[in-house]
């Protein structure tokens, strides 16, 4: 009786041991060695992190990455919960709307990062935009300016992400019971007060989920990067999973790539604990 349930996770702890619990643990031994592949590694103690603590270009990735975190989070909370409130009314055609926003989740990133690049081009679609509403040509350089570059990536990641976030939000939203919604307008309450008097308080676990989720992501952030600037300009997009690619298969210093990874492991850790923590409300009653 006691030992089905584990009997039931087995399959699943094996599958997870093997492509994720064992990597890591061989990445953690390999941040304290010095290894180029080639080698076989040699230990070396604490002396990648000591390093890393010295390492300006570093700590000046991770302020990349906590810029980039803290542009891409905040939206991708916000705009996919007002976006599943929009597409939760029962109106004619409302499923192509929901398909409309989820179409940029399945699309490759490397496609949607061509795709920006052309848009985010000095003669491209977006300053065309501009161009027409100002009556004047409009010539911004959206991805070669180190001040504006990392922000307009930051909008792609947002731009794929919303589809994915709302179908999250979404199912947290059917979930609630529509008597409730029916005793607030009973009680007075309407419009976007019955949201702010009912459905942000219910959608608090998920609200949870996706500020974790986004965070994870938004610390991770590679393929949007290294597609459209590759770190660039004056390394002002490089982010510190860029750098442990260039630490890594560029050079081969494996032993401290993997010391990288493992404090952005630890960094990961620390700022979902901490969303958890901030953001968790008990529920009423």
């Amino acid at each position: 009786m006691y030992r089905t349930p584990y009997l039931f996770l087995l399959p699943a702890l094996l599958a997870l041991g093997l492509i994720s619990f064992w990597p890591v643990s061989q990445a953690i031994y390999l941040s304290f060695t010095e290894y180029d592949i080639i080698e076989v590694p040699r230990w070396i103690g604490l002396e990648n992190y000591q390093r890393l603590i010295g390492d300006r270009r570093f700590w000046e990735v991770l302020g990349n990455t906590l810029v980039y975190l803290a542009t891409v989070v905040p939206l991708l909370v916000l705009l996919p919960l007002g976006l599943a409130i929009a597409v939760n009314q029962k109106l004619k055609g409302i499923h192509w709307f929901r398909v409309a926003y989820y179409v940029p989740v399945i699309v490759s990133i490397v496609v949607a990062g061509i795709a920006w690049k052309w848009i985010y081009a000095e003669s491209g679609l977006l300053n065309y935009i501009l161009s027409w509403l100002a009556f004047q040509p409009v010539r911004i350089s959206w991805l070669t300016q180190p001040n504006l570059a990392l922000v307009a990536i930051a909008m792609v990641t947002v731009w794929k992400g919303l589809g994915y976030y709302m179908v999250i939000y979404l199912a947290g939203l059917q979930s609630i019971p529509a008597n409730l919604y029916e005793a607030a307008m009973i009680d007075g309450s309407d419009g976007w007060e019955r949201h702010w008097d009912i459905t942000i308080p219910l959608m608090q676990p998920y609200i949870i989920l996706v500020s974790v989720l986004s965070s994870i992501a938004a610390m991770k952030v590679f393929e949007e990067i290294y597609v459209m600037s590759r770190g660039g300009p004056a390394n002002s997009t490089k982010t510190v999973v860029y750098y442990l690619y260039e630490r890594g298969f560029s050079n081969l210093d494996m032993g401290y790539a993997a010391a990288i990874g493992t404090v952005l492991f630890l960094v990961i850790l620390l700022l979902s604990l901490s969303t958890v923590r901030l953001i968790y409300l008990r529920p009423p009653g």
